[in-house]
């Protein structure tokens, strides 16, 4: 969009932005600080250690370190990215060991910017950097928030008081037995074999986990414990708690998202967020992610995608963080053996615990599959859903992935694992209807239809359909003119008069 970002040749105003060090919330970061960069401010990104970032891909920002050498970020470096137990952990204790070292590096930035006369105007972190709004309010600096996932996600949050007091927790406490519970993914099915479920004796019926909940229709019974909180007790919750408090004492949300997509929710966040909230997305329509990827992809696979049937080929990546059991990675071999149809898939090294590559794949798949499919450890993902011989993507539904897929049109299977995730996978299927829902689990039956269902059978057309529609008013939000547009013209407005 090159037409939309006219850069100022006067620089006068700093911003300072400071991304949590993951790969699905750096990417993001660093695209708006490009995005503020090119409407006139100077840009200052402020790191930790831990997954420390490229910065020679980025010469036209200052970067500043905060936890150098500091033995917290050592143990940091031992957090493996196995489950959302790990990440919770590492959010939770970079808050923790973080505030002084932040509170002293703003403030000699601050002293620094009066001397080159260039102001700090404003700090944008990530929204889960809640002890931030108080690093900011000791130095009466402006603070800003960027959400990297969906309006629709932090609607939710903000309504666990309100599910806890309709007794949703009451039954996700129940389901939550880690021996029993796959991920959050599987429905818990009763000694009865019927899909509802049973308190323990001497209680009441509760719900039936395939139910609406009224509060909330999009959501089924059943997304309330794929959520794996147990209530406002429960760790998740007491950090969600924190980072919706300090979202509301911030000076104004950033949303990586477009009105079009999320009308509704924006209404209800404009009513219950008593701060601006600007839609500026997508991001990566000014400017793309693989410069901040944490990760190397490769390419050695555009020759076998340029000689594809148009539509034809599944495109298979889960993130740059999750993990699959052994049992559900062979039931994604068998699904692809069963669908007879050419795929893509980014099998990061040990994305199967306990193992190293494709080391587990069996002899008979990869005979079988022969030149139809292709394995990489890693792809430019934007390239490969703009391509045309792409058909669907079967993807975690990490936001940024969902939005990249909705930009270029390309229906979804969605298996999440954690965090968002299984809130972004009920809002595409239910709601923009652009994809099938991996709801049940991993079952070889259930992925083999579920391919069929977006890539081969009449139901795709109707995917495309709407998945074209969508990608037309991702086009037009961000043009002259467009909801995306005006509102980032509203945000660097905004920013310079803090």
């Amino acid at each position: 969009m090159e037409n939309q970002i006219v850069r100022s040749s006067c620089r006068r105003q700093r911003v300072v932005l400071f991304p949590l060090p993951f790969q699905g919330h750096i990417n993001p970061m660093l695209q708006l600080a490009n995005i503020l960069y090119f409407n006139g401010f100077s840009i200052t990104i402020i790191h930790t250690n831990f997954n420390s970032l490229y910065t020679s891909n980025y010469p036209h920002f200052t970067f500043r370190a905060v936890l150098d050498n500091d033995s917290k970020d050592n143990n940091l470096a031992k957090l493996s990215s196995k489950g959302i137990g790990d990440l919770l952990s590492g959010i939770m204790l970079l808050n923790q060991c973080s505030e002084e070292s932040l509170r002293q590096e703003l403030d000699q930035m601050l002293i620094d910017s009066k001397q080159q006369q260039e102001p700090i105007v404003c700090l944008i972190t990530d929204a889960l950097w809640y002890f931030t709004q108080s690093v900011a309010d000791s130095l009466k600096l402006p603070r800003m928030v960027l959400r990297t996932s969906s309006l629709f996600c932090l609607n939710v949050y903000a309504s666990i008081p309100v599910l806890e007091d309709q007794g949703y927790f009451n039954q996700a406490n129940s389901v939550f037995d880690e021996e029993n519970i796959d991920l959050g993914l599987k429905n818990i099915i009763s000694p009865n074999n019927e899909r509802d479920f049973k308190k323990p004796e001497g209680t009441e019926l509760v719900f039936d986990l395939e139910e609406r909940v009224p509060e909330i229709p999009v959501l089924k019974v059943k997304d309330i414990s794929n959520m794996r909180i147990k209530g406002q007790t429960d760790p998740t919750a007491k950090l969600l708690a924190k980072m919706l408090k300090q979202t509301k004492a911030s000076s104004g949300i950033i949303w990586n998202s477009f009105k079009e997509l999320e009308e509704p929710e924006f209404q209800k966040i404009c009513k219950d967020f008593p701060v601006p909230s600007f839609l500026i997305g997508p991001f990566h329509k000014y400017f793309p992610a693989s410069l901040s990827s944490l990760l190397e992809p490769e390419r050695s696979f555009m020759s076998w995608l340029d000689h594809q049937a148009p539509k034809s080929v599944l495109y298979i990546s889960f993130g740059s963080a999750a993990q699959l059991e052994k049992q559900d990675f062979m039931e994604v071999v068998h699904g692809l053996a069963i669908s007879k149809l050419p795929f893509l898939w980014v099998m990061r090294p040990a994305i199967v615990k306990g193992s190293e590559w494709i080391d587990l794949l069996p002899n008979w798949f990869l005979d079988l599959v022969g030149e139809r499919g292709y394995i990489v450890k890693w792809a430019p993902q934007q390239e490969v859903l703009a391509h045309q011989a792409t058909g669907a993507f079967w993807t975690h539904n990490g936001w940024n992935s969902t939005l990249e897929s909705i930009c270029e049109g390309v229906p979804m299977i969605c298996s999440p694992f954690w965090g968002d995730q299984p809130l972004d996978a009920r809002y595409v299927s239910d709601v923009l209807k652009v994809g099938v829902y991996l709801e049940n689990g991993w079952g070889k039956e259930e992925i083999a239809s579920a391919v069929r269902r977006v890539m081969v059978e009449e139901e795709r057309e109707e995917f495309r359909e709407r998945a074209r529609c969508l990608k037309e008013k991702v086009n037009v939000s961000v043009m002259k003119g467009g909801s995306s547009y005006e509102s980032l013209q509203s945000l660097v407005g905004y920013i310079s008069l803090l």
